[in-house]
Order: C-alpha cells, then sequence, then structure tokens
C-alpha cells in the first residue's frame, strides 16, 4: 500500500539530499567529450572499437537495449560502431528496442530509426536481429524475482511500501551480455534518463513500472526532474538491475537537443556509465532563467506522437512558469492523449493530492497511468470541498477534439488560432521551438 497519502515530507521528496558518498564521486567509466564539446563521428566509432575491444565479448550472445523514436541521439551511428566492433566475435547479436509501453515500431519506422532502407536490415548490419519489446504480450517476460516491501520502504524512504514482481523481457535474460545503448536527459520520473532505466521501464513488466513511476509521481516531476545522483526512483531501479543474471554494460551518451550530433559518450556498467553521462548533461541540457515567465507555447517535434510522449513539453518547463501561469502546448499533429493508454481519457489529468485523497477509488487502476496524469497536470491542492487547485493552468493546442480535451480536465486552444510568431512577441510568453529534452529552471 502506498503509506504517505498526503503532503511529503521536504526530506523525502528531495533526492538530491539522499545521495550516497560513492554516487558523488567520480564515476569509474571511460569518458570521451563534454559540455561544449561535440564530437566527430569518427571520435565516436573510435571510442567504441577501443571500449569493447578491451571487454572479453568472444563468443558471448549480446542483447543491445535501445531507445525508440522518442529519443534524441545518432542511432545508426552507435550501432555500427557497435555493430562493427562485435561483428565476428559474438555468437550472436540482438537488438531490443526499449518501447517501455509505447507503440511498437513498424518496419518503415524502424528503418529510418536504424539508418537503413526498407527491407534493408541485413545489408546494413548482417546477423543482427531486431525486436520491439513486445509488452503487452504476457510470454514476453521472465520474472527475476522479487524486491521485498521492506526493501521497497528503504529504497523509497518510505513512500512505498509493497513487494513487486520484477519481470523482464526475457531476450535480455537469454543472452550472455547485456549493452546499454542510448542517450541521457533530464527526467520527470527518475532525475536522468538513461542507463539502467533502458531496463526499467524500457524492456520491464507492468509490476515494476507502475510502481517506480508512482514513486516519481509521489515526489513529484517539479521536484525530482533534473536532480543529480541516486533519486529513490534510481535507487529502485539499480536494485531490480542487479537481479539480471546477464552481465550489464551500458554506452550512454549526450546528444545535442535538435542536431542530434553527440557532446559525450561514456562506457562501462550501466551505473558508471550512466553516472558520467548525467554530468554532462546537467551541465548541457539545463537552461536557467533569471525570472519566471508568465507562459511557454512549448512546440513538440513529430518525433512525439500523442501527448503521452508530448508531455514532456511541459515536464521540462514547468518549474519555471509563474505561479498562476499557462504552459501550451502547440502539437497539431498530435490527434490522440494516449494511443497505448486511453483510459486516460477517463481518468483525465489530476495533481497528485486528487489520487492520494482518494486512494482506495484509485489504487486498482494502472499507477503508471496515475503518474503520467499528475506530472502532466502538474502541482496543486486536492480537498473535497473545494475540489482541486492548480497552480499553472496547461493548454492544448493540438489535433485532439475540444471536447476530449476539456473531458480530461485540461485547457484547449485552436491549433489554428496559434502563430507562434505573435506569442514571441509578448514579453509575457517564452516559445521554445523543438521542446521536450531541454529542462528549464530558474537560478
Amino acid at each position: 500500500m502506498v503509506r504517505a497519502m498526503g503532503t511529503i515530507s521536504h526530506a523525502a521528496a528531495t533526492p538530491a539530499e539522499d545521495v550516497t558518498p560513492a554516487a558523488v564521486t567520480a564515476p569509474a567509466a571511460a569518458r570521451i567529450g563534454g559540455p561544449g564539446t561535440v564530437l566527430s563521428e569518427a571520435q565516436v566509432t573510435a571510442f567504441v572499437a577501443e571500449q569493447l575491444a578491451g571487454v572479453d565479448l568472444d563468443g558471448r550472445s549480446v542483447c543491445l537495449v535501445i531507445p525508440d523514436g522518442t529519443r534524441s541521439c545518432p542511432l545508426p551511428l552507435l550501432l555500427s560502431a557497435v555493430h562493427g566492433a562485435l561483428a565476428g566475435r559474438v555468437t550472436r547479436l540482438t537488438a531490443l528496442v526499449a518501447l517501455g509501453t509505447h507503440a511498437a515500431m513498424g518496419e518503415r519506422e524502424l528503418a529510418a530509426h536504424l539508418g537503413h532502407p526498407e527491407g534493408g536490415l541485413a545489408g546494413r548490419y548482417p546477423g543482427l536481429t531486431v525486436l520491439n519489446h513486445a509488452w503487452w504480450e504476457p510470454s514476453t517476460f521472465v520474472s527475476l524475482g522479487t524486491v521485498p516491501a521492506e526493501r521497497v520502504g528503504e529504497l523509497s524512504g518510505g513512500l512505498l511500501h509493497q513487494e513487486v514482481d520484477v519481470r523482464l523481457n526475457r531476450a535480455v535474460v537469454e543472452h550472455d551480455v547485456a549493452l546499454v545503448l542510448g542517450p541521457v536527459f533530464p527526467h520527470e520520473v527518475v532525475g536522468f534518463s538513461g542507463g539502467n532505466k533502458y531496463f526499467f521501464p524500457g524492456v520491464a513488466g507492468a509490476e515494476i513500472i507502475d510502481l517506480s513511476h508512482w514513486l516519481g509521481a509521489l515526489i513529484t516531476s517539479a521536484e525530482i526532474i533534473g536532480t543529480r545522483g541516486i533519486t529513490p526512483v534510481r535507487a529502485l531501479i539499480n536494485e531490480a538491475a542487479a537481479m539480471i543474471p546477464a552481465r550489464r554494460l551500458a554506452l550512454c551518451v549526450v546528444a545535442q537537443s535538435g542536431t542530434g550530433a553527440l557532446h559525450a559518450a561514456a562506457f562501462g556498467t550501466p551505473e558508471d556509465a550512466w553516472a558520467a553521462a548525467a554530468e554532462v548533461s546537467a551541465e548541457t541540457h539545463v537552461r536557467y532563467l533569471d525570472a519566471p515567465v508568465r507562459r511557454v507555447l512549448s512546440v513538440m517535434p513529430e518525433k512525439y506522437e500523442d501527448i503521452w510522449t508530448a508531455a514532456k513539453g511541459f515536464y521540462k518547463l514547468e518549474p519555471v512558469v509563474a505561479d498562476g501561469g499557462e504552459v501550451v502546448l502547440y502539437a497539431p499533429h498530435v490527434r490522440e492523449l494516449a494511443a497505448m493508454h486511453p483510459e486516460i481519457a477517463e481518468i483525465g489529468y489530476h495533481c497528485r493530492d486528487y489520487f492520494t485523497a482518494q486512494w482506495d477509488r484509485f489504487k486498482g487502476l494502472h499507477w503508471g497511468v496515475l503518474a503520467h496524469s499528475t506530472h502532466l497536470r502538474g502541482a496543486g491542492s486536492y480537498d473535497p470541498e473545494h475540489g482541486e487547485r492548480f497552480r499553472v493552468t496547461v493548454t492544448l493546442a493540438t489535433g485532439i477534439p475540444e471536447d476530449v480535451v476539456r473531458g480530461a480536465n485540461l485547457n484547449y486552444l485552436d491549433p489554428a488560432e496559434v502563430d507562434p510568431a505573435a506569442f514571441a512577441a509578448d514579453p509575457d510568453t517564452m516559445v521554445v521551438p523543438q521542446a521536450g529534452e531541454v529542462l528549464y529552471r530558474l537560478r
């Protein structure tokens, strides 16, 4: 059961205060690049070749856990470098797309994502098998065991006390080595993405996805996003990852938002490579403002196909919006709230306290969906007499019908009425192109 049904104490809700000494020492990972650096393709390829040459992988089977299309990085470059370093050495090479609970990628999407012509996978990557993480199919998973309720309580700082079954895509377990390959960005649930997060929730079962996301919701997105070090959610993910029988390695990269070029790449264990990349991401993907803004227009790129993913345009801007202000998600191409989670239209978007105050009513639903609801609705309060009060207005200027938007407890704006240039001319408004990756904070 969830223990924290009301206000979360400041100590429990501020993950940075609970960083262990090991988490703040220099990470034991090889790294090239850094803030302000843009790596060449030759540098990246040579780094990958050098690092993988130093690992005993000959005669082993390797599962590459890679991002889906909602994450920015030069994946064809990285995958080509890894394939070139491993082809002929390993017995089997599989790329598993870490969908979490996103929609599966089709042949055309995968071809563009991996950098090969449709039907031309074998020509670009001989011997490579590519799999979507079929999270909707029970046979996909194998249970690694459980994290006991008492341990969950310790890791969560007392916010949650519930045993959780750690289920993982069996492709990871059925290879000798699991190599995470992907970017690190500020993240609304865990602090900074990447590393072991590619296992949990990337290719995990619903139980730990729901638990970890609801833990992030209890802490709140505004508190945890961009927090350095080991947050409670990261601690839970690391605990689960330690149960994986395969040897775990990671190539974590820091992408230049908007271009896909790389600032840095780090290689080592998922814990160490992630820590090295997160240091760079914290310097690269966070912008600071001297004063709050009244309104933000988040212009969402087309890689975000529904609000479930495009909500990052709110998460990354909420911290700089003044009390009573507004975030407008401008995404005319988006036509549904959540392709894989239509129940969000019935639940609607609400603040955390709306759910915790009525936990018996909501506890039987997927906690990951409840978490998404709170993350997009942002800070607020609830009591039975006055209902909900929100700090910020959330407005959708999308292709979603007005009745659906308002029925989900969000504000509506006809996207045809949005002129980004006019918004930019308003001194009280900040327009953010290509929103969703860079975090904005107040100094």
